[in-house]
């Protein structure tokens, strides 16, 4: 049997448990994106932007089982004044979510918008559609047709306060779905939160449509269930003006793969993503990062820190695409990793794709150990290793980790990675 035979069965063997919603607006959406999964077949290891991670516990049939962590502690922005939607295992929890009503912004349930025309037509799919191109995202199109639910977010002004998005586990089994869509229009703003391990094994994409003007913050926490699975997906699409900012802290799962798909289509458009991670032990952690710049003058940084030990492994897979007539464009890419022994990787593939003359972009990657002389600096002064150690981690990670412009949800991750780093010395 070939490789092709073999993916196509595999992905015919996903398919075949799953149901996919119907009825309304999105059935086309839908019914194009499974022709699309069709067409190329769920990632394999010969792929060549999977070549780094090994997909099988994504795409198999049968869903991992995932231990559940029971905590102490409160959701990470629990304390954050935030209109809170919660879903457990990929379900939504009324009775713990927040009525969904805010100033300038207009919130529904993808599963319960099943009107024949719907704003989110033009945004569900389409994003992800074009993210397919020239780089295939398969477990991106199952999403779109086969996600169960999901928040469809559209913002007319500047919305007062954020959105948190809060993903519980509580199913060992539980293989969640969640599509959601954000356009913002003209001018309008907004912040989305995201925290919680989701689900044993869990697939999302977000698509965001950024207007002229507007700008989009994005700031995700994952981790806690150190067994869980994690494919996500962000396509953003950004006017002129515009801005899109988003970050990731990721501590502990054993599998996590984050792709965002940026298109800078306006003038003077700014796009910030970046990603702060620490794993320990059996940890897989993968940031694919895909920009291209179709305007002039625009702004994109792609800064990721990885911290890795006892053998977890990290990767990076970050473009700038520049096209023929985005002049003046500022693209920054940097991705690091600190190891903290011998037995862990970093795995890295940066590129730059430039077809106009008048640019300004860099991308460099570099992995070390932790620096010897400040390690002996702190411990000189009475530090003991492994808090000068920690010390050292959140000095490494902070460029990453100021990324994010509002001071006090930065220090609220920076707390949770402190209490993190706490528990696992030694």
């Amino acid at each position: 049997m070939t490789a092709t035979a073999e993916k196509l069965d595999a992905t015919e063997a996903r398919i075949a448990t799953l149901t996919a919603p119907a009825g309304g607006w999105a059935d086309a959406a839908r019914a194009e994106a499974l022709a699309r999964l069709r067409a190329m077949g769920l990632p394999g290891r010969r792929d060549e932007y999977w070549k780094f991670t090994r997909p099988d516990l994504l795409t198999q049939a049968d869903t991992p089982a995932a231990a559940v962590f029971h905590a102490d502690e409160t959701p990470i922005f629990a304390d954050t004044d935030a209109l809170r939607i919660v879903f457990d295992d990929g379900v939504f929890n009324a009775d713990a979510s927040d009525a969904l009503a805010l100033d300038h912004v207009k919130i529904e349930r993808l599963a319960e918008a099943q009107a024949d025309i719907h704003w989110a037509k033009g945004v569900y799919g389409v994003l992800e559609t074009a993210g397919q191109t020239p780089v295939e995202r398969p477990l991106a199109a199952l999403n779109t047709a086969f996600a169960t639910d999901g928040v469809l977010i559209h913002v007319t002004g500047k919305a007062p306060r954020p959105i948190t998005l809060e993903y519980n586990h509580g199913d060992e089994g539980s293989d969640a779905i969640l599509h959601h869509v954000v356009k913002l229009d003209a001018g309008a703003e907004l912040t989305i939160l995201e925290n919680g391990p989701a689900a044993a094994r869990f697939n999302k994409v977000m698509e965001v449509d950024v207007a002229d003007g507007a700008a989009f913050h994005h700031i995700r926490a994952q981790g806690r269930d150190h067994e869980r699975l994690a494919a996500t997906h962000i396509f953003a699409r950004l006017g002129t003006e515009s801005t899109f900012k988003s970050f990731t802290l990721t501590v502990n799962g054993r599998l996590t793969r984050n792709d965002c798909v940026i298109e800078l289509t306006g003038d003077d458009a700014i796009a910030h993503v970046a990603g702060a991670c620490v794993g320990d032990g059996d940890f897989h952690h993968d940031d694919t990062v895909f920009v291209t710049h179709d305007a002039e003058r625009c702004e994109s940084r792609q800064v990721f820190k990885k911290v890795l030990r006892n053998g977890a492994v990290g990767v990076f897979q970050g473009k700038i695409l520049v096209k023929e007539g985005a002049q003046k464009t500022d693209g920054y890419q940097i991705s690091q990793s600190l190891l903290l022994d011998e037995d862990s990787q970093f795995l890295a593939k940066p590129e730059l794709e430039i077809y106009a003359d008048d640019v300004a972009c860099s991308h460099g990657s570099t992995s070390g150990a932790i620096d010897e002389d400040a390690l002996f600096y702190l411990r000189s002064r009475g530090v003991p290793a492994p808090i000068a150690t920690d010390l050292l981690t959140l000095a490494f990670l902070a460029e990453a980790v100021e990324e994010i412009e509002d001071e006090g949800l930065r220090d609220v991750l920076v707390a949770r990675l402190e209490g993190w780093l706490e528990r696992h010395r030694g």
